[in-house]
Parts: structure tokens; sequence; C-alpha cells
């Protein structure tokens, strides 16, 4: 299997996340972000995620590609401050898999 495929690199940094969880802030971004909680890399997340709405808006792909790295990166930090698992989040993406979109959501009104 290619590990450059988006769920190798993904693993991957789910593992560098969770080994970052214990290390010296002063040394690691990651853990600087851990460090202040989930609410904080919550909102980090969200800065990314409009940086990349707003990339998406002006027909740069390469700016988009950065910003969707940021915004996974960030996504990814917040599920571990947060202590949710990647495979949690895969799970509950595979339970949808062949159920439509629009089903999907209207379930989730009721």
């Amino acid at each position: 299997m290619n590990n450059d495929t988006l769920g190798g690199v993904l693993d991957r940094l789910c593992a560098t996340i969770d080994a970052r969880k214990g290390a010296d802030p002063d040394s690691s971004y990651t853990a600087q972000l851990l460090g202040k909680g989930a609410e904080h890399c919550a909102r980090k997340f969200g800065e990314e995620a409009i940086e990349a709405i707003i990339a998406a808006t002006r027909g740069k792909p390469e700016e988009l590609t950065a910003e969707a790295a940021d915004v996974l990166y960030h996504l990814m930090v917040t599920l571990a401050a947060a202590e949710v698992s990647p495979s949690d989040v895969a799970a509950a993406l595979a339970a949808r898999e062949g159920t439509s979109g629009l089903d999907e959501k209207a379930s989730r009104k009721n």
C-alpha cells in the first residue's frame, strides 16, 4: 500500500500528534496547541477553515491546497485535544456509506 495516500499521511500525522501530547511546548507547535486545551484548538481549526474558504474563492488551487492541509492538521489536533479518536470518525463515516447525504442529514434533524 502506498503510504503517500491521504489515509497514509493522516495516519502518520495522527501518530505524530499523539507522540507530541507530552512534548515540551517550547519545542513543538502541536504541544503548544494541545497545552492550551480543546477550546483553543477548536478556535484555531475554525480560523484555518475560514482561510480555506477564502482560498477556495480566489481560484488559486495551490493556495487552497496549502490551506486544506492546515485545516486537516488543525482538525486532527482538535480531535486529539477533545479525546476523539480518528478511528471513531472513520467509523462514523463508514456508517454513512451508501446513504444519501440528504437522507443522512435529515435523520439528524429528528
